[in-house]
């Protein structure tokens, strides 16, 4: 194979950039405000000096702005920039040979080697060349400082004194940011995907609408919703997250426990979209009107309280789409619509949509309108049911689309599926992603599940949002661990992960049986029932708004680049921290439901800003019980029970000594 002669003159080579997603294919994801950190591999033949930017800019401006590039240690360079706009920003670096710089080098080792003087003369000369190059490219201001020092070198000054000129910071700024860059080396372009902040930080709280209402035995409303507003709002939940809110379908309609006839009166189950009164556009008749949703969506704003809406692309028999558009679903031999199954799991009542149908560009059209119908009605945040089961492309086109026309739409993947595919979704466009966190129990499995999504290059892409329990998912560790099963599976997702969720009603108040053995569905499901959940008493309501008052008051739970998982002499305690500017927090748990387990914790003091003195000592704040502990150095002593508390949530106040030599704490 005959390769094409490369440009011969441009000898600097950019690679191993970071953040870049599969070669710049996807963007990576940041949030308004965020200071993006960016690095490559930047280096050339020979003894050179290297000068390099990071040119970047939002995608709706033609100008690039610049920032200098730091070199590190083996030819790695970083630098770092604002994101503060919606949208896409696009950043690329740019690295010359920098002669000036070189040359600059060059004269200090000969002065200080001992050169003639007339050498040292000759290096004036080329250093003045240099100079008034420089001249000639720079702005009227830069030229006119930059012609003094052209003046002092020609000027009959002593030789010592011109040498002292050149030392000049403010010579080597100018030629910096004059230099000559004819053949600089500029690498592809990159993207990142900046979305408001709610993407990086936000807590969600399910419920099913229909079971909202005051009074037993009645369907709930959306005015009834309302009423459940302020105390939603006092448990510090900022997404209120529905299932399906549209028209359930009548054939095939499930039963109560997922049986495969209803009764008269059974509710259905609101995944099994569309009946006589409409579709994916409209809202089930019994929870009210579509400006009834609106009223809703517009007092929980009042509320600190956005709605999340489910997006569930599939029908029931009963969907206007089945008889309007027959061509959009597959048809079996004998003239029947093929329904989803799992075999040997049948879903008679669903039927999904055919993506290689002949009409597959009207569907995606028609999908893709049904995410803008409800934008239009004031819906920002989206969490799509099962996306991993339509095809990757379809996603990647339709969420792209929607933010061209609202750049605040976030979208949560529900897609329980193999690795690849959810980061292929979360590269596609989708702003969060559902995890494994369920059925990650021991402090292996949880240090080595979040050290892999919380780190690039996964990180760079994939927004993680960690639920301990869903409608569709009853674990076993919360079937059989208890009261303290809860409470520290709640704690972990709201500390590991800057997003979580629960579906609430039930986690709060404990709801712990199964269908059956062996199953993880719950036994009189809410899938199928309209339930009462009168208030009670003795449940995680108190917990539930201390833990998120936490999160919004320590900016460290608020991201997850700086989780740190520190050691510990027992496998059933986990540590681990986060920190931000000087906000640092330890978060220990006991992650047996059963037992009492305590144990030495070895803190990386320097990670938590505390230097790297074993014999330092600090204070450290429970956030949880408010008491306070003095501890001294990397090594101290835990214990917890987990019948009174699974975890310490610990805020460090570091000492600090002042110059009048008093101390105080951070």
């Amino acid at each position: 194979m005959v390769r094409e002669k490369p440009y011969g003159r441009g000898r600097v080579v950019i690679e191993a950039a970071s953040p870049e997603v599969d070669g710049g294919a996807f963007p990576a994801k940041r949030v308004i405000g965020d200071l993006v950190t960016v690095e490559a591999d930047i280096f050339t033949d020979g003894h050179d000096l290297i000068s390099a930017v990071v040119l970047h800019r939002p995608d709706d401006r033609g100008e690039w702005s610049e920032v200098r590039l730091q070199p590190l240690a083996n030819d790695r360079w970083r630098g770092t920039f604002k994101v503060e706009a919606l949208g896409f920003h696009r950043f690329t670096f740019e690295a010359w040979i920098d002669h000036f710089l070189t040359w600059h080098r060059d004269l200090k080792k000969r002065v200080d080697g001992g050169s003639s003087d007339d050498e040292l003369r000759v290096q004036l000369q080329i250093g003045l060349a240099h100079i008034r190059a420089a001249a000639a490219r720079a702005s009227e201001r830069d030229r006119r400082k930059l012609d003094t020092f052209v003046v002092a070198l020609e000027s009959d000054d002593a030789l010592t004194d011109k040498l002292e000129d050149l030392r000049s910071e403010d010579l080597l700024a100018l030629m910096w940011r004059n230099a000559e860059r004819t053949f600089a080396t500029r690498y592809r372009e990159l993207l990142i995907e900046v979305d408001r902040p709610r993407a990086a930080f936000s807590a969600w709280y399910e419920m099913f609408p229909r079971s909202a209402a005051a009074e037993e035995g009645k369907h709930g409303t959306f005015r009834d919703v309302e009423a459940h507003l302020p105390r939603i709002a006092r448990m510090g939940f900022d997404v209120l997250y529905f299932p399906p809110i549209h028209p359930i379908g009548v054939t095939y309609r499930k039963g109560r426990n997922n049986l495969s006839t209803a009764e008269a009166g059974d509710a259905g189950s609101p995944w099994a979209i569309g009946s006589a009164e409409g579709g994916h556009k409209d809202v089930h008749p019994q929870l009210g009107t579509v400006e009834d949703f609106e009223r809703l969506l517009a007092k929980a704003k009042e509320a600190g309280i956005e709605v999340a809406m489910d997006i569930a692309f599939q029908a029931s028999p009963d969907h206007p789409y089945v008889a309007e558009h027959p061509q959009w679903f597959l048809a079996r031999p004998d003239g029947t619509i093929q329904y989803a199954e799992n075999p040997p799991k049948k879903y008679q009542d669903i039927y999904p949509f055919h993506f290689e149908s002949e009409a597959w560009q009207e569907l995606w059209d028609e999908l893709r309108d049904v995410f803008a119908y409800w934008a239009g009605k004031g819906v920002r945040i989206f969490r799509v049911d099962n996306p991993h089961t339509k095809p990757l492309p379809f996603w990647e086109w339709c969420i792209r689309d929607l933010k061209r026309e609202w750049p605040d739409l976030l979208f949560l993947a529900e897609a329980f599926t193999r690795p690849k595919i959810m980061y292929r979704l979360a590269k596609a466009g989708f702003t969060q992603s559902y995890t494994y966190f369920a059925w990650r129990n021991t402090k292996y499995e949880l240090t080595e599940y979040f050290e892999e999504i919380t780190r690039p290059p996964v990180s760079d892409f994939f927004r993680p949002n960690v639920w301990p329990n869903t409608p569709d998912i009853l674990v076993d560790f919360l079937q059989f661990g208890g009261r303290s099963a809860f409470t520290m599976r709640f704690i972990l997702a709201a500390t590991l992960s800057a997003n979580y969720g629960v579906y609430g009603p039930a986690f709060e108040r404990f709801v712990h049986v199964a269908r059956e053995q062996g199953s993880e569905e719950y036994l009189d499901s809410e899938k199928y029932e309209i339930k009462h959940w009168p208030a009670a008493d003795d449940d995680l309501t108190e917990l539930m708004a201390l833990v998120n008052r936490i999160r919004r008051e320590n900016p460290a739970l608020q991201q997850n680049a700086t989780l740190t998982f520190h050691e510990t002499d027992n496998e059933n305690i986990l540590c681990y921290s986060k920190t931000a500017h000087d906000n640092a927090v330890i978060v220990v748990v006991n992650v047996d439901p059963h037992n009492t387990h305590g144990g030495w914790i070895d803190l990386d003091l320097q990670v938590l800003g505390l230097g790297g003195t074993d014999d330092r000592s600090f204070q450290v704040h429970d956030l949880l019980s408010g008491a306070r502990h003095r501890w001294h150095g990397s090594r101290n002593y835990v214990q917890l029970n987990p019948q009174i508390v699974s975890a310490h949530i610990f805020r460090i106040r570091r000492r600090v000594r002042t110059e009048r030599d008093f101390e105080y704490f951070l």
